[in-house]
């Protein structure tokens, strides 16, 4: 029912800003969480640049997934959480306990807070990270089966955000009370930049856009800010959706270079700077050994990283939009926001 609340957290992020743009459209009040002013600012700022006024039907509190404090007052009065805040490093470097550790507990004292405000549904922002890595390569596309095997040496992002997931399923089981969950697995989101901050897939269309000599041999699935927002609501609502994961994937995946090509075609001009071959992998492997944040890429370097979202299409009659048209939307958007050189 649309005059209902919902708590989103981490109201500033890429995702959490749409979601909150959609609920409001769809007549719901907003609550979310910030750690600072400025967090509230960056949100408020990303909010005007899409046109829209919230008025009273949004309020920010602060919230630290570091602390126990707070949460469930966060979470009171709301019927839904959105979740997909998540405090991690801001290196890939430092041991993997400093982020699994916070990504695993921040996770449960929202749950907490959840349950013991009465909430009735929490809809987790997961990851594609938690379904396919650890695994020998394929090509069959990836499923909402699927797990990220956390014994295999993988990244400590996917690692942590797999343990949080598993830890989340575990608490609702054993100590939900009837709190219901679902989970949102994005691939690669792009999507129009309403600010400055956005998501790291997009550094890779920035890049390319503001003359990357070539591109490496890098395949992913890729999905719309704004169809991730509406799988949110759709897992928020459905009777469907409890108890179930779904992936957010537009179509299936493409490679690094098949992205420049849509680039040129559809831009024109605008897009001149973008590269038209590829990157040997033995040079992307050679830069990995000095930059941790190459390494990452490099150990996906020639894999097919496909997935489903057909459970989604058909439990819940999601339909995103095309790739085509979420990276020509995306690119004009950084055009707009003098994030790429003219």
């Amino acid at each position: 029912m649309a005059n209902e609340s919902v708590l989103v957290t981490g109201g500033s992020g890429f995702i959490a800003v749409y979601c909150i743009l959609h609920l409001l459209a769809e007549g719901y009040t907003v609550r979310t969480t910030v750690r600072s002013d400025d967090k509230e600012h960056l949100a408020r700022d990303m909010l005007r640049a899409a046109g829209v006024d919230p008025g009273g039907r949004l309020s920010f509190v602060r919230a630290d997934l570091g602390s126990e404090t707070g949460w469930r007052e966060a979470a009171a009065g709301c019927r839904y959480v959105f979740h997909g805040a998540s405090p991690t490093p801001n290196t890939m470097q430092g041991p993997e306990e400093n982020w699994i550790a916070p990504a695993r507990d921040g996770m449960l004292r929202v749950l907490r807070g959840a349950r013991d405000a009465g909430v009735g549904r929490v809809v987790l922002t997961s990851a594609f990270g938690t379904i396919a890595y650890g695994h020998k390569p394929q090509t069959r596309p990836y499923t909402e089966e699927d797990w990220t095997d956390t014994s295999a040496n993988i990244p400590p992002y996917q690692k942590s955000k797999t343990l949080a997931e598993r830890a989340a399923w575990d608490f609702v089981t054993n100590e939900g009370g009837g709190l219901e969950l679902a989970t949102v697995h994005p691939v690669a989101v792009l999507g129009p930049v309403l600010a400055k901050d956005f998501s790291h897939s997009i550094t890779m269309i920035v890049r390319m856009m503001n003359g990357l000599a070539r591109v490496p041999k890098v395949n992913s699935g890729f999905v719309d800010v704004r169809d991730v927002a509406d799988l949110h609501l759709r897992a928020m609502t459905s009777p469907a959706a409890i108890g179930q994961r779904f992936l957010a994937i537009s179509g299936h995946s493409l490679w690094m270079i098949d992205l420049a090509r849509i680039l040129r075609r559809r831009l024109g001009k605008r897009a001149r700077r973008v590269p038209t071959r590829e990157l040997p992998n033995w040079i992307l492997r050679l830069a990995a050994l000095r930059d941790p944040n190459v390494r990452m890429m490099a150990a996906q370097v020639g894999k097919i990283m496909d997935a489903s979202g057909a459970k989604a299409e058909r439990l819940l009659q999601w339909r995103p939009r095309s790739v085509e048209d979420s990276l020509v939307d995306t690119a004009e958007s950084l055009i707009r926001f003098g994030l790429v050189k003219a």
